[in-house]
């Protein structure tokens, strides 16, 4: 058994198959720290082309208020159990952006939920009511694990 275990701090440094991975329909476990006791959220993300990571949340959410205070986040996607093991782990400055947050929302829940579900459009419709911003983590480190 051989394993696989590389580093990078580049910007923008997930490779192609690191983006194949992220864009699969797995949880994300947030960190935003915000000079406390870091609390991880599951989270939908979404990995740009760019190699960015979005999420979307209310704008007056804890990690929005974390993140006005020190933007600096982390992200750690893992494979689900019965795979082999794999996680990518990345970090980087986060900015909290007004505009777009409603599309993700709409191209995340197509991902993750079976939108034809009326109770699941329902939950889509609801959180699409509501105000929410894109919080966008520019990659600055990013380490990767797979068996």
């Amino acid at each position: 058994m051989v394993n696989d275990i590389t580093m990078s701090t580049a910007a923008g440094s997930l490779t192609g198959k690191d983006l194949e991975f992220l864009r699969r329909p797995l949880h994300g476990f947030l960190t935003v720290s915000g000079g406390q006791h870091p609390q991880p959220r599951p989270v939908w993300f979404e990995a740009t082309d760019e190699g960015d990571i979005e999420i979307f949340t209310a704008p007056d959410s804890l990690k929005v208020r974390r993140l006005q205070r020190d933007p600096w986040a982390s992200i750690v996607v893992a494979a689900p159990v019965g795979e082999r093991e794999r996680w990518i782990s990345v970090a980087g400055r986060a900015t909290v952006v007004p505009e777009g947050a409603h599309e993700l929302c709409s191209r995340l829940a197509a991902r993750y939920w079976d939108i034809g579900d009326p109770a699941r459009a329902a939950d889509l419709a609801e959180i699409l009511a509501a105000e929410q911003v894109r919080i966008v983590m520019r990659p600055e480190a990013v380490r990767r694990y797979a068996l």
